[in-house]
């Protein structure tokens, strides 16, 4: 009997191993997770990793952070942190400015405007968010965080090998 995802995607075959439905799945549950919260951003002119700067910045306040501190603290990564920042900037929501004790260190903060777009996504993206896990109850959450967590481990331990 082939699993729900060999059915979704109109797979003929069954997976090899389970790691690779395991893997798949994981991938396709992530984009109908990230599907409402990208539209509700969207909405905002924002893609996820600006309102993920923002919520960073906003979290560090008004002595803001180094841009590589910025890069370190993104869900996902984004390789061009510089380009995102431009971006931002433009759009009004982040200004960068040279550091007092290092010249060298450019040091973004979040602007009024972007202080006031991330106000207005809390309770839309908290919305989207919560809205197809809350179901599972609190202690089927705590079991699915508990198994990402363990898998990041994992690779970290790899990683370092």
């Amino acid at each position: 009997m082939p699993g729900r995802l060999q059915s979704e995607i109109s797979q003929s075959r069954p997976f090899p191993h389970p790691a690779d439905e395991a893997f798949l799945n994981l991938l396709r549950t992530a984009d109908c997770l990230m599907r409402p919260v990208e539209e509700t951003l969207r909405s905002y002119g924002l893609t996820h990793p600006q309102y993920n700067v923002l919520r960073i910045l906003a979290g560090a306040g008004a002595a803001g952070l180094p841009c590589g501190e910025i890069s370190n603290r993104l869900i996902t990564r984004d390789p061009d942190i510089t380009r995102l920042l431009d971006r931002m900037q433009k759009l009004g929501h982040v200004e960068r400015g040279r550091g007092i004790e290092d010249r060298r260190v450019v040091r973004a903060h979040i602007t009024p405007t972007g202080l006031a777009t991330l106000r207005g996504l809390e309770k839309p993206v908290r919305d989207a968010v919560r809205g197809p896990l809350t179901h599972l109850g609190p202690a089927k959450l705590h079991q699915l965080i508990s198994l990402l967590e363990d898998i990041r481990i994992q690779i970290e331990i790899a990683a370092s090998e």
